[in-house]
């Protein structure tokens, strides 16, 4: 079974109030066009409202995490709360973004079958493995976090993953339009869906990845692994 081989590693913890983070890694996924570097104190400021967001969810869930909230657990000013993170969903979608690099990383730069150095075929199923397994466990706050319908789409994250997923159907299937096909397949792995499935239909996981490895095998014309 692939989820043995791409189970999410823990998440790296939250930078401390103390410290400015460390400089994002690989793609700046959130990062809106022409957004200038934070400075040392609203970095610190940043990495506060972040972590009581954090903790608010870990004690409460994400029904607990108000704009109000933060500001209280942080200790300031809720304009300073939607001075950084614009609205409840700017706030949830920059903590998102912590989990967002740590996928990014593993499929850009790490161990195979996931990372460089498997085929692509390998690649792209344990791709969606990787992303049905990790979406389950953040469901609550994925679902939460998401954009409008109207924005979906066109969200830096999500085209960071379908980005990754057409270089992978131009190896396997060229011929194919590999930007329609990996917005098709990018669908089956939609939180919403993995909430449907396996919260309102009992599905197992392990259902959930062999259709994802029968879908790749359909669409790219090869055989299912063994």
């Amino acid at each position: 079974m692939l989820y043995a081989v791409v189970m999410s590693r823990p998440l790296p913890p939250l930078p401390t109030p103390e410290e400015p983070p460390r400089a994002p890694e690989l793609l700046q996924l959130r990062t809106a066009p022409g957004e200038p570097c934070l400075r040392a104190d609203a970095a610190r400021n940043r990495a506060r409202l972040l972590e009581a967001a954090a903790r608010l969810i870990a004690e409460h869930g994400v029904a607990g995490v108000t704009m109000e909230a933060v500001a209280a657990a942080a200790q300031v000013g809720k304009g300073t709360v939607f001075r950084r993170f614009g609205d409840r969903t700017g706030l949830l979608m920059a903590l998102l973004d912590h989990s967002d690099k740590q996928l990014q990383a593993d499929f850009l730069a790490g161990p195979p079958p996931l990372g460089p150095g498997a085929p692509p075929l390998e690649r792209l199923r344990a791709f969606g493995v990787a992303v049905l397994y990790r979406s389950a466990e953040r469901l609550d706050l994925l679902l939460a976090a998401q954009p409008e319908p109207t924005r979906r789409f066109s969200h830096p994250a999500f085209q960071a993953l379908r980005t990754h997923v057409v270089m992978l159907l131009r190896q396997i299937v060229p011929d194919a339009d590999c930007d329609l096909l990996a917005q098709t397949l990018m669908a089956s792995l939609d939180p919403a869906l993995i909430h449907h499935l396996t919260r309102q239909r009992g599905m197992p996981m392990e259902r959930l990845e062999a259709g994802w490895t029968d879908l790749i095998a359909r669409v790219t014309g090869t055989e299912p692994p063994d």
